[in-house]
């Protein structure tokens, strides 16, 4: 039954998310928290609006209180103390380098135990937090810890699905029993609960199964006592005792609060109530407490039906496990087998080593190698023998005629060129990024037995950061503003795995895992708003939707290196023939993979002699770019028409007057081309790849390399021709975005702001030539001719560009060449050709 004749409202707390709550010990005030920084104190029995403490921290896990003070922990690692009289910051207790999941105190409020994503628990001193002990013994991440009543035991429940038990007798805590199967498998941020919930009396506790049943674990053999089965339909995702433990309350997913009479396991009530996230119960009144994923708090007065009333006005009762002296006996027995055992397995002598073999016990004996004597003087005893204890037939002529096998031993193996993931570094200590590009950075820490990893953003208001426990130990990652792409390459044999999580879906779910065939690894990985790219040690080419169709597979021509991928179309790039140098050169392959059209087949990627790839991407405008190690950024020009890309450079970094006469030295790492600028990581002090923490983007103009004579008779004349090479360089550089524009709008659904600005980059190129006009007028009449080819070279769309250059020889007193420009501009008028324009 399901009747609640006095149902509470909802009362707003927090946005909506995890959110959490705790009473002080004298049920005076309820504390919750929640996704937002805010912090509301409830005073128990009292309408009003709660008092709000506005100095915490974003994302509120774990809380308890005493009655002068409460603790919370937050995702940022941060455990502070706060005064519950003035809400005020005391102290910070713990700082993790990872989220805090849930922190428990001690009755006497004493020590507060802190669980977070890293290996260890850390139980610190609430008034001396200089003392710290620790729970060790944890292969993966922690979800919760909880404490027993008399402070004797912690638990710690895993996110690997074992249960830790520690006793706390000594100055070290000590693991007493690990239980597997008691809790199920959790994510750390999952709604589900595997807490241990100890009974009142402190001889039991109570933990959700993964078959949704409660069971009871009793502390004299650490086994199963009781269930309280058929509750639940959906994952639980609370469990609290009644303060005398004659009850229990247990909340799932299936929208119900469900009330259990702990000596019978029967159930009392149900209650409608769905996405409840903590219960609470009042510590000496009939009231319930609990929270919910809406960021709401309920108080729910009156909890208990009447007619089960007089169960809560009971005295302490005892845990629903055996009784009687008996169980006392087994209790205390137990207990200290386990203790002295774990003591003699500490102290306990290591086993010393023994011989492995006669020649250990006996020693070497150097004189059994000189029974052979050398009686003839042939000095066949100084030679050595072969690998079938044969002599040797080196001291032999050499046979007539030549060796293939000689022929072929001096050829070296051809130096193919690694696998390479784009944006990726290599391990610096335990740290490495996994992605780093204009959106944001992944990076991981190697914790020995899993790695944790960090996503964050550079807009933070369109994103939020995040970050997880990662058994899979993922080694390759993508980053764009749709998602995060993750894969791993196992050591241990076991199969590829490939990861996609959005950042933002209308489904409840939408992160999809896949496997590769067994044997099969990842070389790259590449992310585009509408696919997923992967390149793989067999030469397929893998190509996915965003949320897990396969789409297209095959093997390209030559072995994988690398991909990039930018809307519909993907770039793969392996190894090809072998070049002059004993290198293999790289073949690229562009495809619109949608429309299954190759744009460009296997053509060869312009890497110079002795250089290698560093990176591979796509500009925000959609044109393949690369960057290699000899500090030029190229761009691929027309490369939507099959046989016509070519490879343009837009900068050599070392050409830069930043470094001009070695005043710097320094190196770039690529990021990304975007809003027509290169986007890096300056190195500095030899470093090859950037670190920790994460460094500051710098950008860069595109500065063509164009070579430019310069005079030097003069400081007037040096000036000019400085000036005309920089004219030059924007000439040459303007041509090359105009064209890589006007290429995207042919093959694109052109807007009319496109259009419009098509239109202003070519007028901006003629008004460069305008300025190399004037260098050339002003220089004198011999630079007629060239002064006449650049006003060949404007585009003119109306003809006014022609006329302002008329009018630029008209003041520098070029008659002749102005009147070869209006006869340029009357033929233009009339249609005709540009041939013989300047004969």
């Amino acid at each position: 039954m399901s009747f609640d004749p006095l149902r509470p409202r909802g009362r707003p707390a927090h946005t909506p998310g995890t959110t959490i709550l705790a009473y002080t010990p004298d049920g005076r005030r309820i504390i919750t928290g929640g996704s937002n920084s805010a912090i509301r104190i409830y005073t128990v029995g009292e309408d009003g609006e709660p008092k709000t403490i506005d100095e915490g921290v974003d994302a509120h896990f774990g809380i308890g209180a005493t009655n002068r003070s409460f603790i919370m922990g937050a995702e940022d690692g941060t455990v502070w103390k706060y005064d519950i009289m003035s809400g005020k910051m005391q102290n910070l207790l713990v700082r993790c380098a990872l989220p805090v999941r849930d922190i428990a105190v001690t009755r006497d409020g004493e020590w507060v135990a802190v669980a977070s994503d890293e290996l260890t628990v850390k139980i610190v001193k609430v008034d001396d937090m200089t003392q710290v002990k620790y729970l060790r013994e944890q292969s993966k991440a922690t979800k919760h810890v909880t404490f027993d009543p008399s402070g004797r035991y912690a638990t710690v429940s895993g996110t690997d699905g074992i249960l830790y038990i520690y006793s706390m007798h000594e100055e070290e805590p000590e693991l007493v029993r690990k239980l597997d199967g008691v809790i199920r498998r959790l994510e750390p941020d999952a709604e589900a609960t595997s807490r241990a919930v100890w009974h009142p009396d402190g001889t039991a506790f109570a933990s959700a199964e993964a078959t949704r049943d409660i069971s009871i674990y009793s502390t004299s053999e650490w086994k199963k006592e009781k269930t309280f089965a058929g509750g639940h339909s959906g994952d639980i995702t609370a469990l609290s005792w009644a303060p005398n433990g004659s009850l229990l309350a247990s909340a799932a997913a299936d929208g119900y609060i469900v009330l259990w009479e702990a000596k019978t396991q029967k159930i009392l009530q149900r209650y409608d109530f769905g996405n409840v996230m903590n219960l609470s119960w009042h510590p000496t009144k009939n009231s319930l407490s609990f929270t919910t994923s809406d960021g709401e708090l309920f108080i729910y007065d009156n909890f208990v039906p009447k007619d089960h009333e007089s169960l809560l006005q009971k005295p302490l009762q005892a845990a629903p496990i055996l009784p009687g002296p008996l169980g006392e006996i087994s209790n205390n027995a137990g207990r200290t087998t386990l203790a002295e055992r774990s003591k003699e397995a500490i102290q306990r002598a290591a086993r010393r080593g023994t011989p492995d073999s006669l020649d250990d016990i006996l020693g070497e004996d150097d004189q059994m190698m000189d029974f052979v004597e050398d009686d003839d003087g042939a000095g066949y005893a100084d030679e050595e023998l072969n690998l079938y204890g044969k002599r040797p037939n080196d001291h032999l002529d050499d046979l007539g005629g030549t060796s293939n096998k000689r022929l072929y031993a001096g050829f070296e193996k051809p130096k193919a060129h690694p696998p390479l993931q784009p944006g990726s570094t290599p391990w610096a200590g335990s740290r490495r990024y996994l992605c780093l590009n204009l959106t944001g950075a992944v990076w991981t820490v190697d914790q020995e037995t899993h790695h944790t990893v960090t996503v964050e953003f550079y807009d933070r208001e369109a994103h939020r950061d995040f970050h997880f426990t990662d058994p899979y130990m993922y080694d390759k990652a993508c980053l764009n503003d749709n998602g995060t792409l993750f894969a791993n390459n196992p050591s241990d044999g076991s199969r590829t795995t490939i990861f996609y999580r959005p950042h933002e879906t209308w489904t409840t779910r939408a992160d999809w895992r896949t496997e590769l065939p067994e044997g099969e690894q990842i070389r790259a990985l590449a992310l585009s708003d509408s696919y997923i790219v992967a390149v793989t040690s067999k030469d397929y080419v893998r190509v996915y939707t965003l949320f897990g169709t396969p789409f297209k597979v095959y093997r390209q021509k030559s072995q994988a290196v690398t991909c990039a991928a930018w809307r519909d179309y993907i770039m793969s790039i392996g190894n090809g023939p072998i070049g002059v140098d004993g290198h293999t050169t790289l073949r690229y392959t562009v495809e619109n993979v949608k429309r299954d059209e190759i744009c460009q087949n296997e053509d060869t990627v312009a890497i110079p002699e002795g250089a290698s790839l560093q990176s591979v991407f796509f500009s925000d405008n959609g044109d393949p770019c690369i960057y290699d190690s000899t500090g030029v950024l190229l761009v691929l020009q027309h490369w939507r028409t099959p046989g016509q890309a070519r490879w343009v450079p837009l900068l050599d970094t070392k050409q830069m007057a930043r470094l001009a006469g070695g005043r710097k030295e320094e190196t770039y790492w690529p990021v990304a081309v975007a809003q027509d600028k290169f986007h890096c990581i300056i190195l500095k002090g030899g470093d090859k790849n950037p670190y920790f923490p994460r460094p500051l983007l710098s950008e860069f103009d595109f500065q063509v390399p164009v070579a430019s004579a310069l005079p030097k008779d003069s400081s007037e004349s040096e000036d000019t021709a400085a000036e005309g090479a920089r004219f030059e360089e924007s000439f040459v550089r303007g041509n090359v975005l105009l064209s890589l524009f006007r290429d995207l709008l042919s093959s694109t659904n052109a807007t009319a702001s496109q259009r419009s600005d098509l239109s202003r980059r070519e007028l901006d190129l003629d008004k460069n030539l305008l300025q190399m006009l004037a260098i050339e007028c002003r220089e004198g009449e011999e630079r007629g001719m060239k002064a006449l080819e650049l006003v060949a070279l404007m585009t003119d769309r109306n003809g006014k560009m022609l006329e302002a250059a008329a009018k630029i020889a008209q003041r520098y007193g070029r008659g002749v060449l102005e009147d070869k420009i209006r006869d340029l501009a009357e033929r233009r008028v009339m249609g005709m050709g540009d041939d013989d324009e300047l004969a």
